[in-house]
């Protein structure tokens, strides 16, 4: 099936629906390409500051310096020379010399946006209605306006709208526990807790549970020793009924379904969230949770979609098709990866529109799901029931010091 449009001198017009990581990689690759690009994001205020830290890879860099982004390390996060688990008293248990730049999403975000015209970025644009009319497709939206192009990219996260349309029985599941999340400033650490977590991506590992940090650009994208932040994520089982359903309550009582907007969890909550740092993490991570102003939880999610061309003119990518658990730490790299295979596609075959989405999702596909997968064997262990034998075997793999510094954030077992 062929597409005259595609032998015309005009440019083919892209609407990208999420103006996050994903959409803003789309968007800039297919700037790049000769696409026209406009970018719909269902917020209606500047999305930077949200999100907490990001690691990244090689394929990162790769995209990034196709995306036309400066790729230099002190441009992008804060390097750190390799990992070190402490023990429950705070000494150091295990060191392994792994090099990684680590960043924020508010920085990564800021260096895509400033990237693309913002007269194509449009705020407030919630999507309602996606429809492929003949040699288009329109999307529709909540304000009453539409949109209409060649391709329309859903790159709108995991409660794709996008997706939601297209493919409505593709849905998020529970794993079974979640992740507290925080940013706290270097400078209001002691001077141990500085010197033993700031420049390192730390663990420290309570049974069943395990904390994690490094750290990252400070408030104002500062990268000067002093002036940065420190990003901890800390993994703890709760089942559903009662462990994720109370940590879900907020402050008026109301159960949220799976996120909980920070300001709204319950002061008792984070207190004996405190509470448990004091008697179960290293004492240097206990401080970072006790110094950290507005601590936010994610409930840690799987996402798997069996297609990603939703159409002839329609696709999803990145936290629209697949999440994996973040353990991986592949979810930003995963986005950009997935919008230049998108762009490669259509340029191997520029008049066959329909071909280049089933080339893009025959290519990406298989990495999502390998992706997920691995990401469930590592987070194996802190789910709250481990029901079978397989699982326990997996678990058991995974939850040394030696493996967790091997294995955390590194592209290595990932095998589509």
């Amino acid at each position: 099936m062929s597409d005259d449009r595609w032998k015309r001198a005009v440019p083919p017009k892209a609407l990208v629906i999420g103006g996050s990581m994903a959409g803003l990689f789309a968007a800039l690759l297919l700037r790049r390409e000769g696409w026209n690009v406009d970018v719909y994001e269902r917020i209606g205020a500047e999305l930077a500051g949200r999100g907490a830290g990001i690691v990244t890879h090689s394929e990162l860099f790769d995209v990034l310096g196709r995306a036309g982004i400066d790729t230099a390390a002190a441009a992008v996060g804060v390097v750190v020379p390799g990992r070190r688990v402490l023990d429950r008293s705070g000494r150091i248990a295990g060191e392994l010399g792994l090099r990684q730049v680590l960043t924020s999403w508010g920085h990564l975000y800021g260096l895509l946006k400033a990237a693309l015209p913002p007269q194509h970025y449009h705020h407030g644009k919630s999507l309602e209605d996606v429809a492929e009319l003949g040699d288009r497709v329109v999307a529709r939206f909540s304000d009453g306006t539409e949109a209409s192009g060649d391709l329309l990219v859903g790159a709108d996260g995991i409660f794709s709208s996008v997706r939601t349309q297209l493919a409505a029985n593709v849905q998020p599941k529970y794993a079974g526990y979640v992740a507290w999340r925080g940013l706290v400033n270097e400078r209001d650490l002691s001077a141990r807790t500085r010197a033993e977590l700031c420049d390192w991506f730390a663990f420290s590992l309570p049974p069943g549970e395990q904390m994690l940090g490094y750290p990252v650009a400070g408030a104002n994208e500062e990268m000067d020793v002093g002036e940065r932040r420190f990003n901890f994520v800390w993994y703890r089982p709760a089942d559903t009924d009662q462990g994720l359903a109370d940590l879900l309550t907020d402050i008026d009582g109301v159960r949220q379904p799976l996120s909980i907007p920070p300001t709204r969890i319950r002061s008792n909550v984070i207190a004996a969230m405190r509470q448990d740092a004091e008697r179960l993490l290293a004492p240097q991570f206990a401080e970072v949770v006790h110094l950290t102003s507005q601590p936010f939880i994610q409930a840690i999610l799987d996402l798997e979609t069996p297609r990603m061309a939703l159409g002839s003119r329609t696709v999803i990518l990145g936290d629209a098709a697949f999440v994996a658990r973040p353990h991986v730490g592949m979810g930003v790299t995963k986005a950009a990866a997935d919008a230049a295979a998108l762009v490669d596609a259509l340029r191997a075959l520029p008049a066959d529109l329909p071909a280049a989405l089933a080339k893009f999702e025959s290519s990406r596909l298989p990495f999502g799901a390998a992706v997920v997968r691995r990401a469930r064997h590592l987070g194996a262990y802190m789910q709250a029931q481990i029901a079978t034998a397989e699982e326990r075997a997996i678990a058991e793999r995974h939850r040394s010091p030696e493996a967790v510094m091997a294995e955390t954030a590194v592209a290595t077992g990932i095998a589509a």
